[in-house]
């Protein structure tokens, strides 16, 4: 019994250690390519930053919907202008579109990018000293006049200037939902079919079909009692024969 209760805790301690390594796999990253259209780009590799934009939505409501599918390791305080999720790898500033104010742009950048480029001041207001300390390991990192996308023009980064996704990086862009009229068929006997408008497309549904009888041969089509009558066994034939048996040289 022992034994058995000790197998249990080690699946599930390994199942506690390997659904937060799979759900960490993907990224807030990747949450957003599947959600929002990619915009521009500056730097790569390791010291990359993404800019996605989220039409007809708030700061505050794209926030909630990115906390809703992956909580954050610290989130700044609710705002309507910006607002700061910080992740395992990756800190998201959600800033609202100063050229169109109905749009929300998400900047997804690496702890690298953000180390070198953001103003350390700037993000005081916005997020924790403990993890300031940490991002910018204690002074050793002395970042930039980076304020995020929206200012970009005032406040350039060190690492260049953004520029258009390349056809690889949007291939990450979600696919163009389309809605299109299906039909559902129903199986059926041969008669004819009718139609009734249905949910996004027509339903076509066969009449019924007439119940079937179960006839034993030779009954002239009258009804059987029985699923299945065994028909009498005759005697096998047999025949005789001469033959050769040949041995293999």
């Amino acid at each position: 019994m022992r034994q058995k209760w000790s197998f249990v805790l080690k699946i599930l301690l390994i199942l506690g250690l390997i659904v937060p390594l799979m759900a960490s796999c993907g990224g807030i990253n990747q949450t957003i390519q599947q959600s929002y259209p990619l915009e521009s780009v500056n730097g790569s590799g390791n010291a990359a930053s993404y800019v996605y934009r989220a039409a007809d939505t708030t700061v505050m409501e794209a926030a909630q919907e990115l906390i809703a599918k992956q909580t954050p390791q610290q989130q700044s305080p609710a705002a309507n202008d910006r607002m700061f999720l910080v992740y395992a790898d990756r800190i998201v500033h959600i800033q609202q579109d100063e050229q169109l104010p109905s749009d929300t742009l998400i900047e997804v950048s690496s702890r690298e990018y953000v180390r070198n480029n953001y103003s350390m001041s700037f993000l005081q207001g916005y997020l924790l000293a403990s993890l300031l300390d940490d991002l910018f390991d204690y002074g050793r990192y002395k970042g930039g006049s980076y304020r995020g996308y929206t200012q970009r023009d005032v406040y350039k980064p060190s690492a260049g200037g953004y520029r258009a996704p390349t056809a690889r990086e949007k291939k990450a862009l979600p696919p163009i939902t389309v809605q299109k009229q299906g039909s559902v068929y129903r199986r059926g006997g041969n008669a004819g079919t009718t139609t009734r408008p249905g949910s996004g497309g027509n339903v076509f549904e066969r009449e019924p079909s007439r119940p079937g009888t179960i006839t034993r041969d030779g009954s002239g089509g009258q009804p059987s009692n029985d699923w299945i009558t065994p028909r009498k066994s005759k005697v096998p034939r047999t025949k005789s024969g001469y033959g050769r048996v040949r041995r293999r040289r």
